[in-house]
């Protein structure tokens, strides 16, 4: 057996989500965040990335180029019945491998742990939709499962744009069309994927990822002209996605985007992806801001400021929000993360509104201990 489908077997063998493939190294798995090596195969020498090299690229010319001329190359990979995503660079001048490995029974969104007013959105007739987060917290599993859904209840045509596609989708009640961006792929840029979108009469436009003020200005203009948009940023917080989109643009141009903002942004979902503190497996942990009159007033402002919208999310709980403390104490008092655990993913001036949180919470649950006092957590 090939080296490359050795490694390969034992990822799937052992549940990992990423690959990564370094010379004078051991190849080494990525499991529920933790970085492992495969023991039984040998320290990878710079010949046996150039081989695993070849048996991804398979001789196609356009893609060695690209890897020699931009010296990074993003492509996919299928082996047996599964989907990789892979990513070819350089360090020290030699081969360096990522692999991301793409499961293919696709959650149901249900079963997610998002709210279900996300789900909701999608029937508006138009606006934005964006869903946050860094690296690997799961955002192109949220779309795919938004898009699924949709798929099964709604009769649209849904475009979507991805580098490179993940899942393959097939057409149900609704009409999905799937183009992989990238040199020699369906389009060469998201912003031109956006642009020609305009013409192919979609209802549902979904960009893979927004990058910068052209993408972001086009997804924009297509949800302006009567189309609902989901999109993805690499933000952490919703607040900060709302700082991003504005500072893309120059200060001149800034009032203008506000207001479009606050009209045509209809939700951001912000999610982070934690080990749960029962068992193996990882924790969604989400932040939604529902675009409201209080929020897109706060959007509007001449000085925009991050902590009024923290504070506008937190104050619109009944209207769909879910606020990053309520999310974090929630799962606490589930037992599903460690007081250290969502601490961590705090600033030190919120811990006692996070305290305070958990105590709520405790008393909704064991209303018997409103009497003698919820005991704090700190």
């Amino acid at each position: 057996m090939l080296l490359i489908e050795t490694i390969i077997d034992e990822a799937m063998k052992r549940d990992a989500s990423d690959i990564h493939l370094i010379k004078g190294l051991k190849p080494i798995l990525r499991i529920r965040r933790a970085l492992v090596e495969i023991p039984e195969v040998q320290v990878l020498e710079e010949s046996d990335l150039y081989d695993i090299y070849d048996y991804i690229v398979k001789g196609n010319i356009e893609k060695d180029n690209q890897y020699k001329n931009k010296r990074k190359l993003d492509t996919s990979l299928v082996y047996r019945d599964i989907r990789l995503r892979v990513n070819y660079s350089f360090s020290d001048d030699a081969p360096l491998c990522t692999m991301r490995l793409i499961k293919n029974e696709l959650p149901k969104f249900e079963d997610l742990g998002l709210p279900d007013v996300i789900r909701q959105m999608t029937y508006q007739p138009q606006g934005l939709i964006l869903v946050t987060g860094k690296t690997n917290s799961g955002k192109s599993t949220t779309l795919s499962a938004l898009i699924d859904d949709i798929n099964k209840k709604q009769n649209k045509k849904i475009l979507s744009l991805e580098s490179p596609i993940e899942y393959k989708h097939k057409s149900n009640k609704s009409i999905i069309v799937q183009k992989e961006v990238g040199p020699g792929k369906d389009c060469l840029t998201y912003t031109d994927g956006v642009i020609n979108a305009l013409r192919e009469d979609c209802d549902i436009l979904v960009c893979g990822e927004i990058r910068d003020r052209e993408t972001m200005a086009a997804a924009i203009d297509m949800a302006e002209s009567g189309h609902l948009v989901l999109g993805t940023l690499h933000t952490k917080t919703c607040a900060e996605t709302i700082d991003r989109i504005i500072n893309f643009y120059e200060l001149r141009d800034q009032a203008l985007i506000k207001n479009l903002l606050s009209s045509l942004l209809k939700c951001v979902v912000s999610q982070r992806l934690m080990k749960s503190a029962k068992s193996d497996k990882m924790v969604l942990v989400p932040e939604v801001m529902v675009v409201d009159n209080t929020v897109a007033a706060c959007i509007r402002k001449e000085k925009f400021a991050t902590s009024e919208i923290e504070d506008a999310i937190q104050s619109n709980l009944d209207k769909g929000s879910l606020g990053l403390i309520n999310s974090l104490a929630s799962l606490y008092v589930n037992g599903d993360l460690t007081l250290e655990q969502i601490k961590s993913q705090v600033e030190e001036k919120n811990y006692e509104t996070l305290n305070r949180t958990i105590m709520q919470l405790n008393v909704r649950r064991n209303p018997g201990m409103q009497g003698a006092g919820a005991k704090s957590e700190y």
